[in-house]
């Protein structure tokens, strides 16, 4: 069995985000970069279904800067076999990237493509569900728990009214939650074998697929402030305020 996960390289979680002095997007420059946590989580349950028995090949995958290699890494450190780096210089949205998956997926005969849910720059929560199109695969999105049974993955995700298991027949697309797992502490014995495992790196103008950006930013601008909130004394006085002065019921 081969599982494909794909990574992305973000803006680290605990870095404050700044917005470039013209509004043209989010300012990059001299800050700390990492995995996707979405990501990350879908990386260590492709690791932990080959440590619960399943016979299986994980490759990461990543499209985007050369820089994407430490990512790579970190992905290969987790404990995955080997890497492929799609490079491109060009702005990649969600479209173009369930592309380019689609086109390694059906390179590498993928039988699990495992994704995050969303990436936290950008928030978009599409890149599964296109992939998943393209490729006509049965799907599984928001994966809270993941069992494979000979032909088979079992998947429980969270809804609306509860948990909803589903039984999708491999191939298939599922995206991670939260809640699928908790990444593992990467130890420096593993981060030393990651530096010799296979990263093989690809451009993205090789593979004739079209990824030109189908959406224009046209302005990024900071949240505005939020003003104090205020201590009522009880229940009839905030009904007071939401009725007066928030104007909300």
């Amino acid at each position: 069995m081969k599982v494909l996960v794909a990574v992305k390289r973000v803006l680290d979680y605990n870095v404050k985000v700044r917005v470039k002095s013209d509004q043209s997007g989010v300012d990059l420059s001299n800050v700390k970069m990492s995995m996707n946590p979405f990501d990350e989580i879908a990386v260590e349950e492709a690791v932990r279904l080959k440590e619960a028995g399943v016979d299986a090949e994980i490759v990461v995958v990543s499209a985007g800067v050369s820089q994407s290699q430490e990512t790579l890494r970190t992905a290969l450190a987790i404990g995955a076999d080997r890497a492929i780096l799609v490079e491109s210089e060009v702005e990649l949205q969600p479209l173009g990237v369930a592309k380019i998956l689609q086109h390694v997926a059906q390179t590498e005969q993928a039988d699990i493509i495992i994704l995050g849910k969303q990436a936290i720059d950008d928030d978009c929560n599409q890149t599964g569900q296109m992939l998943a199109s393209l490729m006509d695969l049965p799907q599984a999105t928001f994966a809270s728990k993941l069992v494979i049974q000979d032909s088979n993955a079992m998947v429980t995700r969270e809804v609306d009214g509860g948990l909803e298991t589903l039984k999708l027949e491999l191939p298939a697309v599922i995206t991670a939650d939260l809640r699928l797992n908790e990444p593992r502490f990467i130890t420096l014995p593993n981060i030393m074998k990651a530096k010799k495992k296979t990263l093989e790196v690809i451009k993205a103008d090789s593979l004739g697929i079209d990824i030109a950006p189908r959406i224009k930013t046209i302005r990024v601008a900071e949240p505005g402030g939020r003003k104090a909130g205020v201590v009522v004394a009880d229940a009839a006085a905030l009904i007071d305020k939401l009725k007066n002065e928030a104007k909300v019921i």
